[in-house]
């Protein structure tokens, strides 16, 4: 049977010790299945393997149509905001830790691939987050997020006052380390240890949560992603916004940071069967205590 791809781009975690061999067996492997592949740039110049042609992540955008990520989830993270827009499906193998969006083990990743690349497979789409950050009635910053955006302090010691309108309308001031507004993916990330709820990822919905309120009041709360999310910086010392911790703003008061549903989401590809409360239930340790 031939597969449905054609052109399968491999990323790895080029960081981990002992990950080349995998990426080879997974590039032999996908060779096979008669699909031409090519590997991240930064994968191959870092592990100096050249046997497959190099491809920046706008030309994995271009020329693939499939996406083999080989790490943990922020190896993920990385290359999903950059192939979203290009509509390019992805497939994770878990070679990091807790792995909730790379979630085939890395034990069983010819069992898994090898239906998958033939076109037998449940796909799942997740939303982005897209913002930017208004000063002075202008756009300086703009950001695409996989998990959250967070609003905090850097290394002062003083909390940040945040006015919080949804949809135009005033919800609320906060005084807090910092404020998160994380995606249902993100909702397993930086949300979850900051005491907030799981979202499944198939809700149409937000989580708002304050970072160490002042005030104890001041809760979680799960928004729907339809309407905009404004943030604005009361008073606040070295405060900053980061979109997945990655893209990095510094903020003044005054600044409003603004949010939204991005207009593209992210195709994962799971084998056949692949269930999320599995995957949490696996990966939280849910069934500890389970005769």
């Amino acid at each position: 049977m031939s597969s449905p791809f054609r052109h399968a781009a491999l990323i790895g975690k080029y960081q981990a010790q002992g990950i080349r061999p995998m990426l080879e067996g997974i590039a032999a492997f996908l060779v096979r299945q008669g699909l031409e592949v090519s590997v991240d740039r930064d994968t191959a110049l870092n592990i100096d393997w050249h046997d497959y042609g190099a491809l920046t992540p706008a030309e994995i955008g271009a020329h693939c149509d499939i996406a083999v990520v080989v790490g943990g989830d922020g190896t993920m993270l990385g290359i999903a905001r950059e192939l979203a827009p290009r509509n390019i499906p992805l497939v994770g193998i878990n070679e990091g830790r807790l792995g909730f969006i790379t979630d085939v083990r890395s034990t069983d990743w010819a069992e898994a691939l090898g239906p998958i690349v033939q076109g037998d497979y449940e796909e799942e789409r997740r939303a982005l987050i897209e913002g930017d950050v208004w000063r002075d009635s202008r756009s300086i910053f703009h950001g695409l997020a996989v998990n959250d955006v967070v609003v905090g302090r850097g290394a002062t010691t003083s909390m940040v006052e945040l006015r919080v309108d949804v949809g135009g309308e005033f919800v609320a001031n906060m005084r807090a380390d910092g404020l998160i507004i994380a995606s249902p993916t993100g909702s397993t990330a930086y949300a979850l240890s900051a005491g907030g709820p799981i979202l499944h990822p198939s809700i149409g919905g937000w989580v708002l949560l304050p970072i160490a309120p002042h005030t104890l009041s001041n809760r979680p709360i799960v928004l729907p992603d339809s309407a905009e999310v404004g943030i604005t910086i009361v008073t606040a010392r070295d405060t900053s916004a980061s979109f997945d911790m990655h893209s990095l703003t510094s903020l003044l008061p005054g600044d409003q940071v603004r949010v939204r549903r991005s207009p593209v989401a992210m195709r994962f590809l799971h084998p056949r069967g692949w269930s999320y409360y599995a995957t949490l239930r696996r990966k939280l340790r849910w069934y500890e205590g389970v005769v």
